[in-house]
């Protein structure tokens, strides 16, 4: 049950191309969003769609993978694990991000 403890599984499409970066330290790193959709009925019957969309990072081996093979409008299915994360912006302001590490990822919708 140690796995589960923070772990999260998504399935969504990208918004835009994985944004890839070479590391002085040798590392590969990817950033990228994807979008997850839900639909429900309201009080009135009326359906009603909500998109979420949730910030992710890839390293080593599983960024080479995403450089190679995902780009906008990809569906996706990921594993990974939820972090927080804090910075300073150019201004001094202190910026916080809440982000997916991946683990694994899995192209879904066919060849392209």
């Amino acid at each position: 049950m140690n796995n589960l403890r923070n772990s999260v599984q998504l399935i969504g499409n990208l918004g835009m191309n994985p944004e890839i970066k070479n590391l002085e330290s040798g590392k590969k790193v990817a950033k990228f969003s994807i979008a997850t959709n839900e639909a429900y009925k309201n009080d009135k019957g009326e359906k009603i769609e909500n998109t979420q969309w949730h910030n992710l990072v890839a390293w080593g081996k599983t960024a080479d993978i995403i450089e190679k093979y995902v780009q906008k409008g990809n569906e996706v299915a990921i594993e990974g694990k939820l972090t927080n994360r804090s910075y300073d912006d150019k201004d001094g302001n202190k910026r916080y991000v809440t982000e997916i590490v991946v683990n694994e990822i899995l192209m879904l919708g066919g060849k392209n």
